[in-house]
């Protein structure tokens, strides 16, 4: 047995207070950020695991953290976070393992994430910072939306896209916006709402009776319509997952909108991991945004 699966399997016994002995590791395939794989023990029991370096150790903290700050919505079905183990130079994330793949319910994915949603703190942000992927997330409390929208994701994803050597243009573009920012929020006035904070739809999945699960979170309260935008941006939930939110909290007239000025903090977050093509749909976003204010 390699020396890591023996650090980890511990960790397994002395959180659960069971033996952990695995007879089979399957390789996930790996994300962009971390390596996954699966433990099936002897009795049956799996376990998923994410590797990273060891300097990564406190993004894996703040998806444990992430991971028990979902599992308040009972409409949902949250993984549960076992352990952080380090091993030499890598680090170790212990998650309980879902067998994903079941048939895709849009209705009670719609139910659950108005469900989290109707969870609410008292300011926008968060008691910690965390990760949107691999980027520090600053999430420091403040009563104004449109002040922690502006100073702590927009101005924190064009300062870094300027170390980045974007163009002026992008840059001047989203600094405008900063800029003009509360006109987007003269009618509309959200809660600070529990948002999972990067829900793309290879972000939630479905077990085999259909309940819906949500992974891979970087959480804070904020607007709601920024997870419903991202749901939008790689993927989409469908109609049915919109007419079951709906039920619930019915979408403002100004969302179609506010869905680009939420999204264009994922693409900004995107093109400083990524590069590439992203420099130039940040800009188009960023400009027809603008034109909303004229």
């Amino acid at each position: 047995m390699e020396p890591w699966i023996t650090a980890v399997c511990q960790s397994i016994a002395e959180v659960t207070g069971q033996a952990f002995r695995p007879t089979g590791r399957t390789g996930t395939g790996g994300g962009s950020i971390s390596q996954g794989f699966t433990l099936t023990g002897a009795d049956g029991r799996r376990f998923f695991v994410k590797k990273n370096q060891v300097q990564r150790r406190a993004m894996f903290e703040a998806e444990a953290a992430g991971l028990e700050a979902l599992a308040r919505c009972a409409a949902l079905r949250i993984p549960r976070a076992f352990a952080v183990v380090d091993h030499d130079d890598a680090c170790f994330l212990v998650l309980e393992h879902l067998d994903l793949g079941g048939p895709p319910n849009a209705a009670a994915l719609g139910h659950g994430v108005a469900a989290l949603h109707a969870i609410t703190g008292p300011q926008f942000g968060l008691d910690h910072d965390n990760f949107i992927g691999s980027t520090p997330q600053p999430n420091t409390p403040h009563r104004d939306w449109t002040a922690f929208y502006r100073d702590q994701r927009l101005a924190v994803q064009r300062r870094l896209a300027e170390a980045q050597g974007a163009g002026s243009g992008l840059l001047d573009a989203v600094a405008r916006l900063e800029t003009g920012l509360a006109a987007f929020f003269t009618d509309h006035h959200p809660r600070p709402s529990l948002l999972h904070g990067d829900l793309w739809s290879g972000n939630w999945g479905f077990l085999s009776d259909g309940v819906p699960t949500l992974f891979d979170p970087a959480v804070y309260y904020g607007d709601p319509e920024a997870d419903l935008a991202m749901m939008e941006l790689f993927g989409h939930p469908g109609p049915t997952f919109f007419a079951a939110y709906a039920e619930h909290h019915p979408l403002d007239a100004g969302y179609p909108v506010r869905r680009d000025l939420y999204n264009l903090y994922h693409l900004l977050n995107h093109f400083n991991l990524f590069g590439g093509g992203y420099a130039s749909q940040v800009e188009r976003m960023a400009r027809r945004l603008l034109a909303e204010l004229d």
